[in-house]
C-alpha cells in the first residue's frame, strides 16, 4: 500500500463538473493498493498518516500533526502509484489491486481516518478525477507499506 501525502493550503476533487470533495489546510492523500495488502497494513499507514508532524509550529519547525491544527483529510484512490515502467514506455499496472478488491479496502481506509475525528473527503473510486490542490511548501511524503513493515 502507498500513500502519496501532499501538505496542503487547499484542494478539491471534481468528478464531472461536480465537487466531490474539498479541504482547506490539510492533507490530500494519494492511496494505491495492491493485492497483497491488508486491513492490518491500511491501519498501520493510517496511524502512521495522521500521527505526521509536517505543520509548523509558533518556531517554524515542523512539529505538528494533522490534529493540532485542525486540518482534514482528502483522500484519492489512485492505481498509478504502482506503476511499472520497468519495460518500454508504456507503464504496466499488474502490481496494483483487482479494482473490486482495491475498492474495497479504499472504503475501510476512509471509514478507519473518520473515526480518528478528523473531517475527511474524499473522490470516487475509478472516476475521471480533476484535482485541483494548492501545496503547501510544498512538502510531500510517500509512505510505502513495504518499507514500514
Amino acid at each position: 500500500m502507498r500513500f502519496l501525502i501532499q501538505r496542503v493550503n487547499q484542494a478539491k476533487v471534481t468528478v464531472d463538473h461536480n465537487i466531490t470533495g474539498q479541504i482547506q489546510k490539510g492533507f490530500l492523500v494519494f492511496i494505491g493498493i495492491a493485492n497483497e495488502d491488508t486491513k492490518e497494513i491500511a491501519d498501520k499507514l493510517i496511524r502512521k498518516m495522521t500521527g505526521l508532524r509536517i505543520f509548523e509550529d509558533a518556531d517554524g519547525k515542523t512539529n505538528l500533526a494533522l490534529k493540532d491544527v485542525n486540518g482534514s483529510l482528502l483522500l484519492v484512490s489512485q492505481f498509478t502509484l504502482y506503476a511499472d515502467c520497468k519495460k518500454g514506455n508504456r507503464p504496466s499496472f499488474v502490481h496494483a489491486g483487482a479494482p473490486a478488491y482495491a475498492n474495497e479496502l479504499y472504503e475501510y481506509i476512509i471509514s478507519e481516518c473518520k473515526k480518528t475525528g478528523i473531517i475527511v473527503e474524499r473522490g470516487i473510486f475509478g472516476a475521471d478525477m480533476k484535482i485541483e490542490l494548492e501545496n503547501d511548501g510544498p512538502f510531500t511524503i510517500m509512505l510505502d507499506s513495504k518499507e514500514l513493515m
